[in-house]
């Protein structure tokens, strides 16, 4: 049997690779890290309505700005990942979004609006690469469990960036500290994971050149699937709930819809992220246990379904205030089954690009939607100020999100190890 060629990776083996999961682990506090910056403006309205001279929904808009080019430069970060490995491209992207906060923390509109843009494209190689990681650390029966807690990590970012950076910047520190010193530990963690991750690249297919062109040559395998396809717009409607409900508008609606103080507002928001840091890795162990992802996927979908209804329209005092947002964080943890599916229905030499595309799926609802959503609150409440009325009909559309991923999901193919003789 003949060698990798000289800089490429021979084909992933069926055993434990230490270089690859110590990488994977320093991308997971990167992945850590950039979450806690993606849902962190959601507790700040107040002080960023006030620094830069805009609305609550203008703010949205801001924020939302980040999964512009997350979703853009997923397809750039799968790509160079096949192409390149691992060992520049996620550094770069860190420093990418170390350099995006420091802007942010400025204070001023255009440098925060640049910040956050440079925040999503060099996010994208967070998730894309620790996944890359995982794939060549993890035998492949572990494979949606290291998904699983990969999302488990950023998520515990995500609920860091709204519990603890709550009190943190009405308290202890000012808010554009927070962003600076985000930059500096982000710095010392692309040192951390050049070092630590392996030289070389998957070998790349035979005939096949370093252009341009053949460098993104692996999407048009992914995206010529119809499976790729079912498995980002269910993964992206699932999603919805949490970027867009909950990240930017969870501490609005908690506070101006149902009159909860800002402080347990932000507690209770922070629910979501904190049950994606129980469901994620729970559904994808479940799932691997089982040997089927679609059981799996439909019923945390159906999970989150009753728990965002519940979270708009029950009347309070009914169920426990921290119950719902819980349950529903537990339940979008079946968002992520759809990337262990993608890899499944394509090449392993296009896993990175598989991811790219899914990201770029996903994250293009949330590009596309946010600016959408928040519009259509502010035609709901016709010139006055948001109230529950308003938020309860603008969630039926998430809600009915949700009842589409279902459906998509019920199309895909079963990859899972059962499920595959039935499919």
């Amino acid at each position: 049997m003949s060698s990798a060629p000289s800089g490429t990776l021979s084909m992933r083996s069926e055993r434990l690779h230490p270089g690859f999961v110590i990488a994977w682990l320093f991308c997971a506090l990167f992945y850590f890290i950039q979450y806690s910056l993606r849902s962190a403006p959601g507790v700040m309205m107040p002080e960023l309505t006030h620094a830069f001279g805009q609305n609550v929904v203008a703010i949205g808009a801001l924020i939302g700005l980040y999964y512009y080019t997350y979703s853009v430069f997923s397809i750039v970060a799968g790509a160079a990942l096949d192409r390149l490995g691992a060992k520049y491209v996620i550094p770069l992207g860190i420093l990418m979004v170390a350099i995006g906060a420091a802007l942010f923390g400025l204070g001023e509109l255009q440098a925060a609006q640049l910040g956050r843009l440079l925040q999503g494209a060099g996010s994208a190689c967070s998730f894309t690469g620790a996944v890359y990681l995982a794939t060549h650390g993890f035998p492949s029966r572990y494979l949606a469990t290291a998904v699983g807690f990969t999302q488990c990590f950023g998520m515990l970012g995500g609920f860091a960036g709204q519990f603890g950076v709550g009190p943190l910047i009405h308290g202890t520190i000012l808010w554009e500290q927070f962003w600076f010193l985000s930059a500096a530990c982000l710095f010392v963690v692309a040192i951390l994971v050049m070092i630590a991750t392996p030289k070389g690249h998957d070998a790349l297919p035979a005939g096949s050149s370093n252009s341009i062109g053949s460098i993104f040559a692996p999407y048009k395998q992914v995206l010529s699937n119809p499976q790729s396809y079912l498995c980002g717009f269910s993964a992206g409607l699932l999603f919805l709930p949490t970027t867009i409900g909950d990240m930017i508008w969870g501490v609005p609606f908690l506070h101006d819809g149902l009159s909860v103080d800002y402080a347990e507002a932000v507690n209770r928001s922070s629910m979501v992220p904190l049950g994606w840091v129980i469901g994620c890795p729970l559904l994808g162990y479940i799932s691997d246990r089982l040997g089927r992802r679609k059981p799996v996927l439909i019923g945390g979908a159906l999970l989150m379904f009753v728990s965002c209804a519940a979270i708009l329209y029950l009347p309070a005092g009914i169920a426990p205030p921290y119950l719902f947002g819980l349950l529903l964080g537990i339940g979008s943890g079946a968002a992520m089954i759809p990337y262990s599916i993608i890899k499944e229905v394509n090449p392993d030499n296009v896993k990175g690009s598989a991811t790219g595309a899914i990201n770029f799926l996903v994250f293009t609802f949330s590009a596309l939607l946010t600016p959408v959503f928040g519009h259509l609150l502010t035609r709901l409440a016709g010139g006055n100020a948001l109230s529950l009325d308003v938020f309860q009909e603008a969630g039926v559309y998430l809600l009915a999100g949700i009842v589409l991923a279902i459906v998509l999901a019920a199309c895909l193919r079963e990859t899972g190890p059962n499920g595959k003789v039935n499919a």
